[in-house]
């Protein structure tokens, strides 16, 4: 273990605090280390493993399909990409979609499809691009454009012109700096790498309306909230407030690399050839392994047992709450976090470490949960008592 870590010291650029272990296989809702020992994952790659970790029928799909053709480019058509576009489509927005490697790239994507769409309807001065303060939407430049948090902004300014944030769940913020000049309102229905901040149902339902008297696409980045994570395949489906254009990524591909921006058909023909592209993006080989995953989260019942394990996590947490060892509960489904009274979440995650469970802060009050959906009672269980130990030590 050491020589690895020595290794990434040496030669990986320290763009990320990892944490002191090196692990060499997964499974399920396990990840073992070199030296054999199981550790229970309540961070699931921080949702990239929704199924868990090398789930047998996405390994199958990744492997057959490696087998037989890795990759083309996109100047040619494959089999897995229209078939996994097919699903997505008619699964959300019944549009077309365009395929990327994560995240930050389907929310660039979106961007653009956003600027291209104002250009269009009202020239160059139709540009402006709303977001939500304490929001996460990617690490490159428009992405990170975005992303109102400052402490992640500061050392790449000055970052790409016509973006404004406002404070979540404040419609008349939002008002106040919607007009005819805005292409487009981008929000997280629950704000992920904030700390598990769900937007209100009233909230969203306002969004909606005023996007549409400005002529602004809604785009609903689902990056982390999306493919069952919160109960339902899309955290929109719990309001009933349908996005424009949504992006997808994290879990899509079964923790390979893919992501998808989602387009409604009134909105899928704005980028034209030439206007957008990818190497790698919808590659036979992520496609085949998110087929797979789609596969099994529209499975009978499966979205429902998400439903159940997350209210009954929360119903653990929230009794923590009321024996005054949390001072708050949010979240959805299996999407969930707790703030503690005192800034020690850094080091409950430390010493859950040393207690092979992985969990994960936000900020040093703020501990997020992100079990595998296919996590078993038990499993919470036994998180939920090394917390209470943890926390009234």
């Amino acid at each position: 273990m050491t020589n690895i870590i020595e290794q990434y010291g040496k030669y990986v650029m320290p763009t990320y605090g990892r944490q002191p272990v090196v692990f060499v296989r997964g499974n399920g809702c396990f990840l073992y280390d070199e030296e054999g020992n199981a550790y229970l994952d309540f961070v699931a790659g921080l949702s990239i493993n929704n199924l868990g970790h090398c789930h047998p029928a996405v390994v199958k799909a990744a492997q057959l399909q490696m087998a037989e053709l890795i990759n083309t480019c996109n100047l040619y058509y494959t089999k897995p990409g229209g078939e996994l576009a097919d699903l997505l489509s008619n699964l959300s927005l019944g549009g077309k979609v365009f395929f990327s490697n994560s995240g930050a790239e389907a929310n660039e994507c979106a961007i653009k499809l956003a600027r291209k769409y104002g250009h269009d309807i009202g020239g160059e001065d139709k540009h402006r691009i709303i977001t939500l303060e304490n929001g996460f939407h990617g690490r490159t430049m428009a992405a990170l454009s975005a992303t109102a948090q400052p402490e992640k902004q500061a050392p790449f300014k000055p970052l790409l012109p016509g973006f404004m944030y406002v404070p979540p769940n404040d419609i008349n913020a939002l008002k106040a700096v919607v007009d005819s000049s805005v292409c487009a309102i981008i929000l997280e229905v629950i704000q992920g790498e904030g700390g598990i901040h769900p937007l209100d149902e009233d909230y969203l339902v306002a969004v909606r309306k005023l996007a549409d008297e400005h002529h602004a696409l809604l785009i609903f980045d689902e990056v982390q909230t999306g493919l069952g994570r919160t109960g339902k395949l899309f955290a929109w489906e719990h309001s009933g407030v349908k996005p424009d254009v949504m992006t997808l990524a994290k879990s899509l591909g079964g923790a390979l690399p893919i992501g998808a921006t989602v387009a409604a058909p009134e909105y899928s023909d704005v980028l034209g050839p030439g206007m957008h592209g990818s190497t790698f993006g919808g590659g036979p080989v992520p496609c085949a392994a998110a087929i797979a995953v789609i596969n099994e989260l529209t499975a009978p019942d499966f979205l429902t047992s998400v439903q159940i394990k997350g209210g009954y996590l929360r119903s653990l947490l929230e009794k923590m709450k009321a024996d005054g060892l949390v001072s708050e509960v949010r979240g959805m489904g299996l999407m969930l976090a707790v703030d503690l009274p005192e800034p020690v979440a850094a080091d409950i995650v430390a010493e859950a470490l040393k207690n092979k469970i992985i969990l994960n802060n936000t900020s040093e009050n703020t501990i997020r949960f992100l079990p595998p959906l296919v996590v078993e009672e038990g499993m919470i269980e036994a998180v939920v008592e090394f917390l209470q130990t943890a926390l009234s030590a």
